[in-house]
């Protein structure tokens, strides 16, 4: 690849390399707070569909360690989302030494509550206002969960924040550093937002699990615990690798339903999910 860039988040290194330079830059940038890995765990590609498309209309194929063949190419106006969504693909692909949930994680005294649900339940957005309020912004794509201790460990990339969840994002953060808008996306308006600097200077130390929460957005307020089985299985869908990893996957994930309490929270507005949220932590 011509251009490149090399970045560590978490405990998992990345090497970016791309056939035009905007990507990059962008993601030099944004990602100018964090470190270099000493070797990197996974290559993304960042290249042109065809040889014509660097220069005529050109788009930008999604390739690496790990691709998905039927994945279509973006324009490269979108060029940072695809370096996004190709680093998440190799993780979720080819990662095996913790449990991946794709979860959000926030953490406070050492101890993370992690949120996990469909996509729109709002889980990126309301990790960040927590964030906002004190807490450790721990991640929005994925949680990694060791079998060895059972600890969290933080990804804490760029927030991707959809459509209306950027202006609450930016009224939460006002002095916050944001990417470029991306408009007219598959997943519609983005923007990237860096996460806190203390974030950064703290994602490698892990925290212990003492709240899993399944959160719905634009409901009327319910709170309702949530039994261990349905919680499990709720977890394995949210589990990119609990099949590749085998006994140690169903361990890790036996170990996390039995010590953390279980609660699905309903929520009208991003304000009475932060509420509940904090409730829940104050009866912990």
């Amino acid at each position: 690849m011509k251009h490149r860039f090399d970045v560590r988040i978490g405990p998992i290194g990345f090497r970016v390399g791309s056939d035009w330079r905007s990507p990059v830059a962008a993601l030099a940038d944004l990602y100018r707070d964090y470190p270099k890995p000493e070797v990197a765990d996974f290559t993304v590609r960042l290249e042109a569909a065809r040889p014509w498309r660097r220069v005529i209309r050109p788009t930008v194929s999604i390739a690496g360690d790990y691709t998905l063949p039927d994945a279509a190419p973006l324009p490269l106006a979108h060029g940072l989302l695809a370096a996004e969504m190709a680093m998440n693909l190799q993780l979720a692909l080819g990662h095996r030494r913790h449990l991946l949930l794709h979860a959000s994680a926030v953490e406070r005294d050492g101890r993370a509550a992690l949120m996990t649900g469909e996509s729109g339940a709002g889980k990126s957005t309301l990790a960040t206002l927590l964030a906002a309020r004190g807490w450790r912004f721990m991640g929005d794509e994925f949680v990694l969960v060791s079998p060895e201790t059972g600890l969290a460990h933080a990804f804490p990339r760029l927030v991707s924040l959809k459509n209306e969840s950027v202006a609450a994002a930016q009224t939460a953060w006002p002095n916050a550093r944001f990417g470029p808008l991306l408009a007219g996306t598959p997943k519609g308006d983005i923007r990237h937002l860096v996460p806190p600097v203390e974030a950064i200077a703290r994602m490698d130390e892990p925290a212990r699990p003492s709240l899993i929460l399944f959160p719905r957005f634009g409901f009327e307020t319910a709170v309702r615990p949530v039994p261990a089985s349905e919680a499990f299985v709720r977890l394995t869908q949210a589990s990119t690798n609990y099949t590749a990893m085998g006994e140690a996957g169903f361990s890790t994930l036996t170990q996390l339903v039995q010590g953390a309490p279980l609660v699905a929270i309903d929520y009208p507005d991003s304000e009475t999910a932060c509420a509940q949220v904090e409730a829940l932590w104050r009866a912990l």
